[in-house]
């Protein structure tokens, strides 16, 4: 599985504004939204909010990966997002989260859903690219790190 069968270009949030957990997942759901037409805001909204209410998914180092699953969507889809400021998001290491990786996957796809998961978490552990993404100037230099560094995998 590569990142960009999941995020496309047009999915990167390279100045996320919200300042609160939910301001930040609901902008990210509508950028998802604005794409996949088909899904609807209230859902992808729902989806995200209903899983942090299980347990924060920022896991810490700066990244939160939200997602969840969702009847009518066919495959997995994400969206990405930065955050210069950072934003409390409840990680397990007590800092600021500033990169987001959205994941939301089909109703019936345990197993694909728990490979993406792993595969972004692999992705965002090393602190070096954490800082490049950090650093990038805008949402093109975004998606080209994170491309160029999948391809390391």
């Amino acid at each position: 599985m590569k990142i960009s069968e999941i995020l496309s270009p047009d999915m990167v949030v390279a100045d996320l504004k919200g300042t609160t957990k939910p301001d930040v997942l609901n902008e990210l759901a509508q950028a998802l939204a604005a794409k996949y037409k088909e899904i609807p805001l209230s859902h992808l909204t729902a989806v995200l909010a209903e899983r942090e209410r299980l347990g924060s998914t920022a896991i810490g180092d700066g990244i939160a990966i939200p997602h969840g699953k969702l009847r009518g969507v066919t495959k997995i889809i994400g969206a990405f997002g930065r955050h210069r400021v950072g934003v409390d998001f409840d990680s397990l290491d007590g800092e600021a989260t500033h990169l987001f990786f959205v994941l939301v996957a089909p109703e019936d796809s345990a197993s694909l859903h728990l490979k993406a998961l792993a595969h972004v978490s692999r992705l965002l552990k090393d602190s070096s690219f954490r800082d490049r993404l950090i650093a990038a100037p805008d949402a093109a230099e975004l998606y080209r790190l994170i491309k160029d560094e999948d391809g390391k995998f």
